[in-house]
């Protein structure tokens, strides 16, 4: 008798390596594109250009994450995410939301410019709000692949879309030789993701439908992402917003270097776990057996020693590294992504719990801690900016997520997710590499 043929499909925890490990590496090839399109970039390019830059990105930012509905969470977690009303409903939403969003940049173009004397924005925020726009119109099948853990196609499309942006961004910048190119190259990079997810992406076409009960459920569901992402935005963006009102246009340039630089591993670890921790707790949670948990804690400790690790190789190398891939003008860009190295370590410790709250459909409890995080550390920004300058700044950011990490413990606990194991490890690691990164460092920071 013959034994049945095991089934060759593979599980949720499987996919979700498989996931990891494309995100990972998509996100990898990304970051070194953007790292060689940057080296080239600064040698066309005035650091004023990366100040004005980021000054736009600060806006747009501000006004995505200020108007974010959670429709991509929404999506992963609702019992009706695979629904053709639910999505299309949720398609809806998303290109009105464009739209808005557009005109929005239009109406602060000129209170931005006269804020942060910057005339220039008066043309270029309208110009760059275009991105808002054209994202709209992403299909919900980008959103259906991350609910299912299905990332290979949408990865590998994502990407090719991300390349060809950096590539119009680097010939417009040999054309044009001005902050255009920056903006123009980020336009082109859009609707190469709208058109490649369109033509190359399987699955049912959005058409524009409104659906009573899915809307609701998509509105209460986004009120509390709504005021989540908004302080989200105090948390990515709040400071290039300080930063921006007391540095100049050049010295903030070089600020966003430096943070380019040491972003990239706490941002490629935020990539992982955005996309796959909302499945995983779902339907595998830690405290439904125990099998869940070993599995989380796997993936927790690999995801928290990885991150760990490249920080500290960023700290111990960030002068150097600098010093070696850019010119002069630059070279204060290394003491930033030392100092960020360090900082961004508390952070590392808790990244992987936020999401239980949203797999939990949780969204209060998920803002309720977000608003702590942006009140604390934009507070901290200001005192530090206030009393020691940059540096000062950055210290006391690295001070407000140690204090901050007990309220991520609690929110954690709540939804049965808290290992206080991996807390304890990776705390004392932590500890150790960010003393081997000023012990390295101790002749330039005349310890």
């Amino acid at each position: 008798m013959l034994s049945a043929s095991p089934d060759p499909t593979p599980s949720l925890f499987q996919r979700a390596l498989t996931g990891s490990m494309l995100t990972a590496g998509s996100y990898a090839v990304t970051q070194g594109l953007r790292l060689v399109s940057n080296l080239i970039l600064t040698r066309l390019l005035f650091p004023e250009a990366f100040g004005v830059m980021a000054l736009v990105s600060v806006v747009l930012v501000g006004l995505s994450m200020f108007s974010d509905m959670g429709i991509g969470p929404a999506i992963s977690q609702h019992r009706k995410g695979d629904d053709p009303a639910f999505l299309d409903t949720a398609f809806t939403l998303d290109v009105l939301r464009g739209g808005v969003l557009w005109l929005l940049t239009c109406a602060l173009a000129w209170p931005a410019a006269q804020l942060y004397d910057a005339p220039e924005l008066l043309q270029l925020l309208p110009a760059a709000g275009l991105t808002l726009l054209i994202a709209g119109f992403n299909p919900t099948r980008i959103d259906t692949a991350n609910r299912h853990l299905l990332l290979g196609r949408v990865t590998l499309l994502d990407l090719a879309a991300q390349i060809i942006g950096l590539l119009a961004m680097i010939a417009l910048a040999m054309a044009l030789q001005s902050v255009w190119a920056l903006v123009l190259g980020a336009i082109a990079g859009s609707i190469a993701k709208l058109v490649i997810m369109h033509l190359w992406l399987p699955g049912r076409p959005n058409r524009f439908h409104w659906d009573a009960e899915a809307g609701r459920d998509l509105i209460h569901f986004g009120k509390w992402i709504f005021l989540s992402t908004a302080c989200g935005f105090l948390l990515s963006q709040g400071d290039k917003a300080i930063f921006g009102a007391y540095l100049s246009k050049a010295d903030l340039g070089i600020y966003n270097i430096g943070w380019f630089l040491a972003s990239f591993p706490i941002l490629l670890a935020g990539a992982v776990t955005g996309r796959v921790l909302i499945p995983l707790y779902r339907d595998q949670h830690p405290a439904a057996a125990q099998q869940n948990a070993r599995k989380l804690r796997r993936f927790r400790f690999a995801i928290s020693g990885g991150t760990l690790g490249l920080l500290a190789v960023l700290g111990v190398v960030g002068v150097p590294l600098v010093g070696v891939l850019y010119d002069p003008r630059y070279q204060a860009a290394g003491m930033v992504v030392v100092l960020m190295a360090i900082v961004q370590m508390p952070a590392v410790i808790g990244m992987t719990y936020d999401q239980s709250a949203l797999a939990a459909g949780d969204s209060r409890s998920y803002f309720l801690l977000m608003a702590l995080k942006a009140a604390v550390q934009t507070l901290a920004f200001l005192i530090g900016m206030e009393t020691g300058g940059l540096w000062g700044a950055l210290a006391a950011q690295g001070m407000a997520l140690i204090a901050l990490h007990p309220a991520i413990a609690c929110l954690a606990h709540r939804n049965r997710a808290w290992d206080v194991l991996h807390d304890l490890i990776f705390f004392a690691l932590g500890g150790g590499l960010a003393g081997l990164i000023l012990w390295v460092n101790r002749a330039t920071f005349g310890l």
